[in-house]
This record gives C-alpha cells, structure tokens and sequence, in this order.
C-alpha cells in the first residue's frame, strides 16, 4: 500500500487522492499538519528522490517572508526547514516501495497513478 503525505485542508491534494481512489489505489494517509514528518520519514523521502532540495516547496507562504528567497540553502537547511514547518514539504509526496512522487503536476501525478494502479 502506498503512503501518501498531504494535508487535509488542502483541494488539490484531496483532488489527487479521490483521482487516485478513483483508479482504485488505496493509501495510507498522513496528514503532516496534524502528523509531523519525523527525521526518519524525511530521510526515506530524500533517499528515494535524490535530495532534500527535490522534496521542499518555494511555493510555501512562509518561503518569502522569512527571506529564504535571498538565501543559497543547503541540503541541511532544506531538510531542517521540512522538519520545522509542514509547509515547506512540496505536496502531496506519495511513497510506494521504491518508488516516490512528488508535488502536484499532472505529470508527475499520471505517472503515479499509472504506476500505481
């Protein structure tokens, strides 16, 4: 079963799930808001995506205002800020086995779906 990391409040991650259950994919669900990611669990997601930079969002409303925009960050400080604010991890992240996917593009999610199902 494939475990997907999302926030419940959020309609494109909801939207994804009920295309994904539609294609008949099952999830275990976590929502990061209410379920923080542990050290572990963003370990694992950086070992199958390549970098901590893959998995972490500038879209976040909090990227700006805390002038990360005008940083150069590193591995660790991505890693760090997903850790410190559920924000900052680009959503939804689906893990299966080996495989992950990660973010909201149709791309990236057709390609799940397709290996999923």
């Amino acid at each position: 079963m494939a475990k997907i990391y999302h926030l419940t409040t959020c309609s494109t991650c909801q939207k994804i799930i009920k295309q994904a259950e539609a294609a008949g994919i099952t999830f275990e669900k976590q929502d990061i808001k209410t379920q923080a990611i542990t050290p572990e669990q963003i370990d694992e997601m950086k070992r199958l995506a390549g970098s901590y930079e893959e998995l972490f969002s500038r879209r976040s409303q909090k990227f700006r205002p805390m002038g990360l925009h005008e940083r150069s960050l590193t591995e660790k400080d991505y890693r760090d800020f997903i850790l410190q604010e559920y924000t900052f991890l680009k959503r939804p992240v689906v893990v299966a086995g080996d495989k992950i996917f990660v973010g909201n593009n149709p791309r990236v999610v057709e390609e799940m779906i397709q290996e999923l199902k």
